[in-house]
Parts: structure tokens; sequence; C-alpha cells
């Protein structure tokens, strides 16, 4: 059979050639289908890890993702990827996750999420199939990433409505789902309770708004900011992520007495005194308050009258902490503003560096080794304002001398300061005018995290 089979195939061949060459061949057209679309999309969930790049057979498709960031949605045909995620350090980026192959389907979505924290760092890989939520509806896709979170029930209510006549939605364990699922569009509350106990709640979104045609991954991740809630959620639209923070979350205020010749002031809140008796150069630890538009001023220590700042409308929004620091001299005195709101990383120390000395013209910033001679070294910063702010900056853990110049000389305004820093540690240090008696500038060294 096999030698008749290309006998036929031999015989075929001669006929073709003895076409005439006039003749037209109608061989159709083979056709590839193009690959199918498989999407995926990325969320940093580990609370003490750095900031992330996110590479896709070597390639960086995402950079500088944060804590409670996701990506957008990347379409990509459907196959098998060689994933890795690489943690920000300061010494150097290094791989925390990968890389790994991972295998996508066509017409699926997939939610890679790096969870636990960063001593422990893994993903989490979840899929749902791409398909349109139905009319009038959203859809919800919630997965558990809080190792330090134990088994929870999970209820989607109208607001308000009693959690001990309402059955929850499910109950999952760290790294379990939830659905998919699909709710009539409209308002809801999103509480999280200990399993077999509404009455312990963890979390509890308020009221919030599904649309008609929401498409939601919502991760429970660990809460790094204050606050009651044990876990917040972050909500992956597709475009983006969004942060739902637990209803009870309070703003967090510091207040620094920058002002070299002003006397000791009291700062009042809608009139009544919040901190009393704040001296140069002096700081309060940072205190909560509920989030709402507060009229604030600065006045003369036990004389409401002497205002030195203000009255001025602030508002403080949930989950954001606030430096206020009062600064220049008296005769032109103002306050700054700072809402950094750091969370301490495992993996380096954080540093800022704030220029509130009326004194000193810009500046250069050298943060060396101990010792070190600065006639041999760059400027950290350089030419850096009167009431800038460098934001933090992240540092291995050691010991350093902090020097201040004007701006492009080596002549040190301020230092060398030796300070001591720890990885995980939030520090601020600002520079200030002399002490009264005294000729040299010099740093207000603050310790964010102890003084949470």
């Amino acid at each position: 059979m096999k030698f008749l089979g290309k006998l036929i195939v031999v015989s075929s061949l001669v006929g073709l050639a003895a076409c005439d060459s006039g003749t037209t061949l109608n061989i159709p057209e083979v056709v590839t289908p193009p690959p199918a679309i498989t999407k995926v999309q990325v969320l940093h969930g580990s609370p003490d890890a750095p900031a992330v790049n996110v590479l896709v057979d070597g390639g960086e498709v995402l950079s500088g993702v944060d804590y409670k960031t996701g990506s957008g949605q990347l379409s990509l045909d459907e196959g098998t990827y060689s994933i890795q995620v690489d943690g920000i350090l300061p010494s150097g980026n290094a791989a925390v996750i990968g890389p790994v192959d991972l295998a996508f389907d066509g017409d699926t979505i997939y939610t890679i999420a790096a969870v636990n924290e960063v001593s422990a760092i893994e993903p989490v890989v979840i899929s749902q199939p791409d398909t349109p939520v139905g009319a009038g509806a959203a859809r919800l896709f919630v997965l558990h990433g809080s190792a330090a979170a134990p088994q929870v029930d999970v209820f989607v209510t109208t607001p308000g409505a009693d959690l001990a006549a309402s059955a929850p939605v499910g109950t999952f364990s760290f790294k379990e789902t939830i659905g998919p699922a699909e709710v009539a569009a409209g308002d809801y509350q999103i509480r999280v309770t200990a399993a077999g106990d509404p009455a312990a709640v963890v979390y509890d979104s308020g009221t919030v708004t599904l649309n008609d045609g929401d498409d939601l991954t919502l991760a429970a991740v660990p809460n790094t900011k204050s606050g009651p809630a044990a876990v917040n959620l972050v909500a992956l639209t597709g475009a983006g992520s969004a942060e739902i923070l637990d209803a009870n979350t309070p703003a967090r205020l510091q207040v620094v007495h920058a002002s070299p010749d002003a006397p000791a002031v009291d700062v009042r809140v809608n009139g009544d005194v919040l901190i009393p008796g704040l001296e140069f150069p002096n700081a309060t630890g940072f205190v909560e308050v509920a989030p709402d538009t507060y009229s604030v001023s600065v006045t003369v220590a036990g004389n409401p009258g002497a205002i030195a700042i203000g009255p001025v409308d602030l508002t403080f929004e949930p989950g954001v902490r606030y430096s206020v620091l009062a600064v220049n001299e008296l005769a032109a005195i103002e306050a700054l503003i700072l809402d950094d709101d750091p969370r301490n990383v495992a993996t380096n120390a954080k540093v800022r560096i704030v220029h509130a000395s009326p004194t000193a013209a810009d500046v250069d910033i050298y943060v060396t080794a101990v010792g070190a001679d600065i006639n041999n070294e760059a400027p950290t910063l350089e030419n850096i304002p009167f009431k800038a702010n460098t934001g933090f900056l992240a540092l291995p853990a050691g010991d350093y001398d902090v020097t201040v110049t004007p701006t492009g000389t080596k002549t040190a305004a301020i230092g060398p300061a030796t300070i001591s820093i720890a990885d995980g540690g939030i520090y601020t240090a600002i520079a200030r005018d002399p002490l009264p008696g005294e000729a040299a500038l010099g740093l207000i060294a603050l310790d964010d995290f102890a003084a949470e």
C-alpha cells in the first residue's frame, strides 16, 4: 500500500508538469486564524515590599508599580510567557518573583497578584472567562490577599443592612477567591467579618456605587494606614486600579514649629486648642483626625487673639498623613503643608529632607558615609530652595552624614550631622535656623514611624 501511494503521488506530479505553461491553477490560499487573545493584569499586594517592575519574556512592561496599585489589562496572544517581578532597591533591582513560565489561555482574564510580606512574597494567579457583563449588572471577583487575616465572610448588601439577618456571598481564606458573580447595578455596602461572626467587622466600605457594566477584580490586602480596619480593598477596573478605604479611616496630623523667632504657639482647630504650647524647634507626634474640612489657626500660646497663621480652611483626606510646618520668621510666618503618605518598606529606609531655614538660600545636600570629605563627593541633591521637600529617598540601613551647603559651594552650613537609619524606618530631616543664643544652623530630626 505504501508503494502504491507513492506511485499515485509521482504520477500526479508528472501530470502537473505536463500541463501547458499557460494553464492557471486555482490553488486555494491557506488562511491561518489569528491567535486568541488573553488579558493579563498585575497587582502589587505585598505590604512591606518596595515598588516593583514587571517583565514579560525579559522585557519590562510595567515600571514603578507601588503597593496597592494594579495595572491595566495587557492584551497578549494566548501562549506561555516568562513572568518576572523585580523589586526596586537602592543597590539595584532584584528579582523577587520568578522568572516563572505561565500558560495563558485565550478569551480569559488573568490577575497576577504579588502577596505576602516581602520575606515570603509569592504570586497568586487567578483567572475568569473574558465574557461581557450582563445588562444592568456589575460583576465582582474577590481575592483574599492578606496573609495575616484569618478566614473571613464577605457581605455585599444594601447600605445599612443588618449583617445578623444577611447571608454572606462567600467565605474564604488567604489566596482563595469568591466569584466571579453578577449583582444588579446600584448602591451597596461591602463588609468583611471574621468567619461565622457577623459582629466582628474587619472592613467596612461604607456606601459604594456599582455601575452598569462594571467588571471589577477586588483584592483584600493588608491595611498599612491608620484606623480600625485589618484590610482595605483594591479594585482592578481593567484600565487601572482604585483603593476603597475602610469608611472609618482617619487622617493623621503632626505639627512642627520651625519659625526661629516665633514664641510658643497653640494650634487651634475650629477654634479649639488641639496642640498647646509648641515651641521652636519641636514637633508633635501624629494625631488622628476625622476626615473633614477644618478651620485651622496658629496663635501665640495662651493668647487666642494673637494669630500668627490663619485661620485657613484645610481639608484632611482619609488615610493621608499631613505634616504642617510653621516656617519663616515671625513677620512672614506661614504654613508649609506636606501630605506624603509613606509606608514602611522592609528592604530600605525612607528619608526626606525639608529646607525650612529662612536664613539659608538655595542649598546643596550631601548624604554620605560617616566621615566622608564632601570635597570628593557630588551633591546628593542640588539647588534646593527654601520650603522645598525632597520627598522620601530610599536608602539602605546604616549611618550617614548629612551636610547642607550653599549651592555650588563645599562650605557646610549645616553638619555634617550623623543620622542612623534602619530598614523599614521612615525619617524626616528638617533644615532649621539656629537655636536661640546659638549661631549654627541645624536639623530637626524626626522618626516618622515611631511618631505614629
